[in-house]
């Protein structure tokens, strides 16, 4: 069987036609999965398109469409990953600002409130040092008082150490005539040992 040149013109044709209708299946499943926000990898595009893997990687057109395709993919998702970054890293921002300016705030308030609590001292001092009539009469008695009290309990500390001193002079006598005593009942052992054993 011999095929003539107008054979292989139209066979040519058709495969180019073929191929013209693959690469516009293609374009139109990166359309639907950029619409559709999915992942544009050689598998899915090539399910979409109803294409081979191996059209995808073996066609120059098809490659660099789908090249293409993953590299404009990554940068918008790059672009908006960056843009969220951005919204992120803003807020934050403005968080720590905030954050800041009510720490000096708060640090300002406490230094008010520190000097006010340190004129109100001042004040009560003041007002301690200027003591009525009334009250001079009432601390004069009492200072008496508590130099009664004071003369009382030296008194008896005085009588409690006299106490302790011949309670300390008993004891030591106590001690001595124990000594004494058990050198008299050595001597006594040793000079009848009949008597000693039971």
């Amino acid at each position: 069987m011999t095929s003539g040149p107008g054979q292989t013109a139209a066979a040519i044709a058709a495969r180019r036609q073929q191929t013209q209708d693959k690469l516009t299946r293609v374009e139109k499943a990166i359309a639907q999965l950029r619409r559709e926000r999915g992942r544009l990898v050689v598998r899915a595009i090539a399910e979409r398109a109803d294409v081979s893997s191996t059209f995808l990687y073996e066609n120059p057109d098809a490659r660099a469409l789908v090249q293409q395709a993953v590299v404009d993919s990554k940068s918008r998702h790059d672009r908006r990953t960056g843009e969220k970054h951005d919204r992120i890293e803003g807020s934050w921002r403005e968080r720590a600002l905030n954050a800041e300016a009510e720490l000096t705030r708060t640090q300002n308030e406490v230094l008010v409130q520190r000097q006010r609590i340190g004129e109100l001292m001042g004040h009560l001092r003041d007002a301690d040092g200027m003591v009525p009539s009334e009250s001079l009469q009432h601390l004069t008695t009492e200072n008496t008082t508590l130099k009664r009290r004071l003369q009382q309990v030296t008194q008896e500390h005085r009588k409690l150490q006299e106490r302790l001193e011949g309670a300390r002079t008993n004891l030591r006598f106590s001690d001595k005539r124990i000594a004494d005593l058990e050198v008299e009942l050595l001597e006594l052992q040793q000079a009848d040992p009949a008597s000693a054993q039971p």
